[in-house]
């Protein structure tokens, strides 16, 4: 199967596919903000330092609650201050247009907290 080919072809999962040129060129624009290949899937990760681990926190709430809207979760580990996120679509056994987005609202709010 490619890449972020959906296994469901509905046009509801289908519309969350990216062409291999597609996500080729998101993994190289989201590498610029920190997030690198997992070797051995098709997904994308992310460590984030905070002060504190309230700030840790209140990162994941913000996430979730972000996850929750897009019905699309991430996988993620927390010890304090830290937090590791790994994105991945596994209806369609890779990376996909929702990673993507949730990649960038992570970058997008992670300054702020």
């Amino acid at each position: 199967m490619l890449p972020g080919l959906c296994k469901n072809h509905s046009s509801k999962e289908s519309s969350h596919w990216l062409s291999p040129a597609d996500r080729d060129q998101q993994v190289k624009d989201l590498s610029t903000t920190g997030w690198v290949e997992v070797k051995g899937r098709d997904a994308i990760f992310k460590e984030l330092h905070f002060k504190t681990f309230n700030q840790a926190f209140g990162f994941m709430s913000r996430v979730a609650l972000q996850a929750e809207k897009m019905n699309h979760h991430p996988e993620w580990f927390n010890v304090y201050n830290k937090v590791q996120i790994t994105l991945t679509t596994h209806d369609c056994g890779g990376l996909s247009k929702r990673d993507v987005k949730m990649a960038k609202f992570i970058d997008k709010i992670a300054p702020s907290m």
